[in-house]
């Protein structure tokens, strides 16, 4: 049997589908699709995976917007935070407080810091010492965007009540004084819809890979002390006040623990080259050819 030739095309083929597979990502998540856009252009920013993390490569004065998409056919609760603040309350970012419901499949983009019912001060990629957590005094976490997610816990569904035989019940008693008690729910911010199409949900992370995480964060702080960034680092100003109309709504979470944590650090895209955390592609030199004035064919030239 003859080895089969794989032909000019098939080449050119494989050679883009394997330049596919280098392309940085753009969507983070299993229960729901997280991504950063630059609002001024419009454009997704590429996600690089570098040093155990993900990292989004911001321009400093440009507006952006954390875009979350559901991708399950229930609702989830996001409680988003930029720079360790939640960006609902101000408060210091933590798994228990409020955030956004989202319908089954619904996609909705977090534009700014949430200032009332019907507007937001818009994200702005800035100089960290004009990011609003240094302005409040909490500058450790500068340069990090998370998604914590929830999952809803299902309604129980009330017994049946059968009642007792009249011959059965005694004097002044209306039979069992057996009550259901009311599980807590939580406040939380609803969104108009979207439709996507689903996906699996993720488990909750344990606490050895919380500490793994911790620790790589830290092996990457310290990568990027010890290298001299060109340009300060970013963090997340709060800019002009937008239009962003929301309305409250009831959740109750299937557990304590966010059923997913997604977590996008970013920084400009001169500190991440610095960093060694995006690599621009090496410019290789021309190949030398034996017949360099015969490869070339020539055809009829178009007219000036």
């Amino acid at each position: 049997m003859k080895p089969r030739l794989l032909t000019l095309p098939a080449l050119a083929t494989l050679a883009a589908l394997l330049g596919l597979s280098h392309l940085p990502a753009h969507a983070i998540g299993r229960l729901a699709d997280v991504t950063i856009v630059d609002r001024d252009t419009g454009a997704t920013l590429p996600v690089h995976h570098a040093q155990g993390e993900y990292w989004v490569a911001g321009r400093p004065g440009a507006r952006y917007a954390i875009t979350v998409r559901n991708r399950l056919g229930e609702r989830v609760l996001a409680v988003p935070s930029v720079d360790g603040v939640n960006v609902l309350s101000g408060e210091t970012a933590a798994w228990d407080q409020g955030g956004y419901v989202f319908s089954p499949y619904e996609r909705y983009q977090i534009t700014g810091w949430r200032k009332s019912n019907s507007e937001v001060a818009a994200f702005e990629f800035s100089h960290i010492a004009n990011s609003y957590a240094a302005r409040t005094g909490r500058p450790a976490h500068v340069g990090v965007i998370g998604v914590a997610l929830f999952r809803e816990q299902p309604p129980v569904p009330s017994p049946a009540v059968v009642p007792e035989p009249y011959s059965q019940r005694r004097d002044g008693s209306n039979g069992s004084a057996n009550s259901l008690g009311r599980l807590r729910e939580e406040p939380a911010t609803a969104l108009p819809s979207a439709q996507s199409a689903p996906a699996p949900a993720a488990a909750a992370p344990s606490p050895a890979s919380e500490a793994e995480s911790s620790a790589r964060s830290m092996s990457a702080d310290s990568a990027a002390k010890a290298t001299p960034m060109p340009s300060a680092k970013l963090g997340t100003a709060h800019g002009q006040r937008e239009t962003s109309v929301v309305s409250h709504t009831t959740f109750t979470r299937l557990q304590l623990r966010p059923n997913e944590i997604i977590s996008i650090r970013y920084d400009s895209r001169e500190n991440l080259m610095a960093a060694g955390v995006i690599r621009e592609p090496i410019a290789r030199p021309p190949v030398p050819r034996a017949f360099p004035q015969s490869d070339n064919l020539s055809y009829v030239p178009d007219p000036r």
